[in-house]
């Protein structure tokens, strides 16, 4: 069997499993293009069980693309805070205004259309195009690479953008229109999700394809996919002040490019500081320092790049100039702080 017919094979099995056993998730109980299209967003990145909560929130707060397009930036990210890569929830945004301007408030069917939207590449487009619109697009992500390797034993590195598009161009060939478009991307994420496990042995003997899928004929499933390494990520030292004047605590909002733009975050510097840095850097900011006591240590890893962050917490006489003062309770409530800094967050 060749492969355009093996896969056309594949999917009517998967097509009919999905039906059977798929997970009750919420944004497949009522799969409108906005649902499913907040939901790929999140899931970016992102495992399923974290996603689920803040999924409900974000639809509570902003219903639909009128209410997201009006809402007003740290709204939006104090609802995305948590989950990380706000540049995601930045470019929901984003695209809502011009799905506003544009296209009357509807997300357009089509998979095309849908990439000239902030934020929306060839996977989310295909996920929406064929989940909400029965359309016949493919959505090729990791598992789908990961599944489709296997089930052809192919050695291409799923690294490459060719490999995405080569998989991409032999889905699309046996793609049908209406629900089973869509039980066909659910399908194929959901056996990657369950059973064609990336960091685990595949649980091939509970697989609707193990008829079909060459690797698991063989027994060598420890070879696909075939995967180059990732480049190495940048270690940066940083230093956190938790500097307090009374009951309220310093904050300053981030810049509008980088990372973490448009975040708040507690004061911190580049480099892990002595006690005595720290103590000169304040006093040079015309601070002047009651008490000065470590607060703990913490690593956060971003995509391309790790901090390590060493905490101070200074008591200061009064409050420092170019900076926002706030109470804890002020700063959980209005200020989205980014993950990297919720170790410290807790301290206060």
């Amino acid at each position: 069997m060749d492969d355009a017919a093996l896969v056309q094979s594949a999917a009517g099995k998967l097509i009919d499993w999905c039906a059977a056993v798929r997970r009750p998730l919420p944004w497949r109980l009522s799969p409108t293009p906005y649902h499913v299209w907040i939901s790929e967003i999140m899931l970016q990145q992102t495992r399923i069980e974290a996603v689920i909560p803040y999924y409900a929130r974000f639809l509570e707060a902003l219903p639909d693309v009128a209410g997201l397009a009006a809402v007003e930036e740290d709204r939006l990210l104090k609802l995305w805070e948590g989950l990380g890569y706000y540049s995601r929830a930045r470019n929901l945004k984003r695209a809502a205004e011009r799905i506003m301007a544009d296209f009357g408030g509807e997300l357009p069917r089509e998979a095309a259309q849908l990439k000239t939207l902030p934020g929306i590449g060839e996977y989310t487009a295909g996920a929406i195009a064929s989940i909400a619109y029965g359309e016949p697009e493919p959505a090729v992500d990791g598992n789908v690479l990961r599944v489709m390797t296997r089930l052809l034993a192919r050695d291409d590195d799923i690294m490459l953008p060719k490999t995405r598009a080569d998989i991409a161009a032999l889905l699309r060939r046996c793609y049908p229109r209406g629900e089973r478009a869509g039980l066909l991307t659910e399908g194929i994420m959901e056996l990657g999700e369950t059973l064609c496990l990336p960091n685990a042995a595949p649980r091939c003997e509970a697989c609707p394809l193990k008829e079909l899928c060459r690797v698991c004929r063989t027994g060598q499933t420890e070879r696909y996919p075939v995967k180059s390494p990732p480049k190495a990520r940048r270690i940066e030292q940083r230093t956190v002040l938790l500097l307090r004047c009374g009951e309220r605590y310093a904050v300053r909002k981030r810049g509008g490019k980088g990372l973490l733009a448009g975040l708040w975050e507690f004061p911190n510097e580049d480099g892990s500081l002595t006690e005595a840095e720290v103590r000169a850097l304040i006093q040079s900011r015309g601070g002047s320092v009651l008490a000065l006591a470590p607060c703990g240590e913490a690593k956060h890893v971003f995509t391309h790049v790790e901090w390590r962050m060493r905490g101070w917490r200074a008591a200061l006489s009064e409050e420092l100039p170019d900076l926002l003062w706030k109470t804890p309770e002020e700063i959980r409530r209005d200020c989205p702080i980014p993950t990297a800094l919720k170790y410290y967050e807790k301290k206060l």
